[in-house]
């Protein structure tokens, strides 16, 4: 395998391929010249505009590649897949689509091609975390803690979008599932906040958020469940924003015209969220693992503090993010990912050799998890 083709240069596809085509021939398609534009410098990167919504340009944009990487906001994501297994082509996804994969396992077997979803840090690397020590030992207890966030608090907000801007709206709209005592239990996003603290940072918001997703049927343990971290404050606010309507897909009529109320409330919010070119953000992340390991009750313990890259001016979110992706890119590339079908993370971590990979694959960058156990 050697030409892969990265769909999306927002702030993580741009590292993604970066960092790829150190050893890849790599291509990176986007609709929009301006983002292709700050991949211009490196001579190893082709570039192709096209619009990856139309069905006949992803075929063909896609058509001389072994492996795609898509790196497309949410609302694109379960498509995307769809269309990559149409073409025969094996992908993995970044995208926080809302749809189950599972969905499409079926297509992507007969298809003979591999589908990894989730690829990312949360979801993706607490999978991979939990997939490997669930292999090795009885689990009874699954957290993951999970946000990245600027350095500099600016009110009104004290947030930027290190993602797709919309799918950091989805996070508020939609439920939240977890597993409690063997039991699925749905929420709303933004319930059972709690103040967690994390050095170097300080306190955070922690609040119930959708990111156990494939988690939730592939593994069966009595307690899951997963937070997004914010600063102290954030819910609040989210909370009257969300219950006045402003995130409502519903169109309501204003001076004659029908509006879709998110459609404003994105125009205004994007702009104020928007990392700027000066400013460093970080990613903490923290997964607590408790269970019996050879007869002994053992507590397993991660935790990630990541921070903006001066030297390489790369975002931490697309650090973490796009690093994981990558190291199971080189796992495929490898051969050491077999399965045909729907692949999720914790399938990957399953396997240690594969763990051991990723965990050294981002330590190299360094993306370090540090690793304590009780």
């Amino acid at each position: 395998m050697k030409k892969i083709a990265v769909l999306g240069v927002g702030l993580v596809g741009k590292a993604i391929a970066i960092d790829l085509a150190k050893s890849f021939d790599v291509t990176s398609i986007d609709i929009n010249p301006s983002n292709l534009e700050k991949l211009q410098k490196y001579s190893n990167i082709k570039t192709i505009i096209a619009d990856l919504s139309d069905k006949d340009e992803f075929q063909d944009a896609v058509k001389d590649c072994d492996l795609i990487i898509g790196c497309l906001p949410g609302y694109m994501g379960f498509e995307t897949v769809r269309q990559a297994i149409l073409a025969g082509k094996n992908i993995i996804d970044i995208s926080f689509f809302r749809q189950d994969p599972f969905e499409l396992d079926e297509l992507a077997k007969k298809n003979n091609v591999t589908v990894i979803v989730d690829a990312g840090v949360s979801p993706g690397m607490g999978n991979i975390i939990l997939g490997y020590h669930n292999a090795k030992m009885k689990v009874n207890s699954y957290k993951c803690y999970g946000g990245g966030l600027p350095f500099k608090r600016e009110w009104p907000y004290e947030y930027k979008a290190v993602f797709s801007p919309m799918d950091v709206l989805e996070e508020y709209i939609g439920s939240a599932r977890y597993i409690l005592h063997g039991e699925m239990v749905v929420r709303e996003a933004l319930s059972e906040a709690e103040l967690k603290h994390f050095e170097p940072i300080g306190s955070l918001e922690a609040w119930n958020s959708d990111g156990l997703r494939t988690m939730l049927k592939t593994i069966k343990i009595p307690n899951m469940i997963e937070k997004t971290l914010r600063y102290p404050g954030t819910i609040e606010y989210i909370k009257v924003l969300r219950e006045t309507g402003f995130f409502s897909d519903k169109e309501i009529l204003v001076d004659g015209l029908q509006i879709r109320p998110i459609d404003v409330t994105a125009k205004l919010l994007f702009p104020v969220w928007e990392l700027k070119k000066d400013e460093e953000d970080f990613t903490m992340m923290r997964v607590i693992i408790k269970g019996n390991e050879n007869g002994k009750d053992k507590k397993y313990i991660y935790n990630l503090f990541d921070r903006y890259d001066r030297e390489t001016e790369t975002t931490s979110m697309a650090r973490t993010t796009g690093y994981t992706c990558n190291s199971i890119a080189n796992l495929f590339a490898k051969g050491m990912i077999k399965q045909k079908g729907i692949c999720p993370p914790e399938f990957i971590g399953a396997d240690e050799a594969n763990y051991k990979f990723i965990l050294n694959y981002l330590k190299e960058r360094g993306v370090d998890y540090k690793i304590t156990e009780e």
